[in-house]
């Protein structure tokens, strides 16, 4: 796990969302979580009723993504397996996921839980359509939670709510009533808030006020084995392309000391990114480790899609790499990233 920096520089993120500075609303790290609850059984056995279907088939049930806390604290975008019937589309649905000991606590995989407090009521989620707004207003528990615990709670919110292209911006209201703050750590709020505020921001040792954010995928492994990806937000100078400024940090890799594991070797080098009229990110990367015709890691041919993606000014943008001069790109999934690459529509299918 990364560690916790120093109060020094977590005292300098949370200022941040304060100052009007290139990077608005990304400056508040949230520190470890509270013990587990053991969840409820009878969502995670409606499903497994659910999922027989004739002849010991699976049924394909529907999937929605959420950002869940890991085992070392960081938030991971999850796509949950939901019982038939249940409305994956809604945002309140979504949101419920979330709550720790809710309705959908047996649907979560092992090492992942949700961050609002238990006993957390999501009220109702209103969609503004032509600001592509999501208001949510929470009862309930939602205020009591540990003052550390506060930074992880609206990011989850928000990037779980914004995961969708309806959704560009979110509001939160409790008892009836819009927050300009946290109610705990009194955390200001942006107006409104998005993706902006970044996800397990990462300061580095270099953190100045001037500084844009950009969003990076590395990889972790679940208790079972299971690899999936975690962004990470680092600040960068700004000014500068913002997709390359990403892949840079993709290829420093994580922070030393941590959890998170590399993608790229120590001898990767990004030697450009275009992007063509239609949209579509070319981007070259060389790694003297590969010679001609060997298939490329799929995690780290992934991550480049995931964090080309996230960094550009449309989500639908695609992705083709160009690897060593070649113009055929094949990774071990037998995927051929050399051909335009979307971002995936589920992003980390972790089995219960």
């Amino acid at each position: 796990m990364r560690k916790i920096p120093s109060l020094r520089k977590a005292s300098a993120a949370a200022a941040l969302l304060s100052i009007p500075v290139v990077l608005s609303g990304c400056g508040m790290f949230g520190a470890q979580s509270s013990e587990a609850i053991d969840p409820p059984p009878r969502i995670q056995e409606a499903a497994m009723i659910q999922a027989a279907e004739g002849n010991g088939k699976l049924a394909t049930l529907p999937l929605t993504t959420v950002y869940l806390q890991d085992q070392q604290g960081l938030l991971a975008p999850v796509s949950l397996t939901l019982p038939s019937g249940t409305d994956v589309s809604s945002p309140k649905t979504a949101l419920d996921t979330l709550v720790t000991g809710g309705a959908y606590a047996g649907m979560l995989p092992e090492g992942f839980k949700g961050v609002l407090p238990q006993g957390t009521v999501v009220q109702n989620v209103t969609l503004h359509a032509e600001d592509k707004l999501a208001v949510v207003e929470f009862s309930g528990n939602f205020a009591k939670y540990d003052a550390k615990d506060e930074r992880k709670m609206l990011e989850a919110i928000t990037w779980t709510l914004t995961g969708t292209p309806d959704v560009k911006n979110v509001q939160i209201w409790v008892d009836g009533k819009k927050l300009s703050q946290m109610p705990v750590n009194s955390t200001p709020l942006p107006e409104p808030l998005n993706r902006a505020v970044g996800i397990n921001l990462d300061l580095g040792d270099s953190f100045t006020t001037n500084s844009s954010p950009v969003t990076v995928y590395f990889s972790a492994a679940s208790p079972a084995g299971v690899q999936y990806y975690v962004p990470v937000t680092r600040l960068v100078t700004p000014g500068g392309d913002r997709v390359q400024a990403a892949l840079n940090e993709l290829i420093k890799g994580p922070a030393k000391g941590g959890e998170l594991e590399e993608v790229m070797t120590g001898g990767t080098e990004l030697q450009s990114v275009k992007t063509s009229e239609d949209g579509t990110v070319t981007v070259a990367l060389k790694d003297d480790m590969f010679t001609e015709g060997d298939m490329v890691p799929s995690e780290l041919l992934q991550s480049v899609v995931l964090t080309t993606t996230e960094n550009t000014a449309s989500k639908d943008a695609k992705v083709q790499i160009e690897w060593n001069g070649q113009k055929t790109v094949k990774g071990d999934d037998n995927q051929d990233y050399s051909a335009p690459v979307s971002k995936p529509e589920y992003i980390n299918e972790i089995p219960i």
